[in-house]
């Protein structure tokens, strides 16, 4: 799989059909990628009167995911921003990424 061509898809389907916060939080399939070793990758565009917060959450049933996949999706899925890792429990599997947008750039009316 190609990183770089499957996170471009990703992207797209997330800016497409951004979440609306605070009612639309399911992620359905086109936010999603598993690549041919295990890594399941979930991208969300997530709105909000008062933002927007990008997300990558990434999972592998056998292990925690490495730092280094970690940044190689990121680098392709969030160029140019600077995720900060959510913490996570001891031994988890899965690892959260965001960045928060502030202010009425990424916000979405109330409507």
């Amino acid at each position: 799989m190609e990183v770089a061509t499957e996170a471009a898809r990703l992207r797209a389907a997330a800016e497409a059909e951004p979440l609306r916060l605070p009612v639309n939080r399911r992620i359905d399939e086109r936010h999603h990628a598993v690549t041919d070793d295990g890594l399941s990758v979930w991208f969300t565009v997530q709105l909000s009167p008062h933002g927007r917060i990008a997300e990558a959450v990434f999972e592998r049933g056998g292990g925690r995911p490495s730092d280094e996949e970690c940044r190689t999706w990121l680098r392709e899925l969030l160029p140019g921003s600077a995720p900060a890792e959510a913490p996570g429990l001891p031994g988890a599997r899965v690892r959260r990424f965001e960045v928060f947008e502030r202010g009425p750039a990424g916000a979405v009316s109330p409507a």
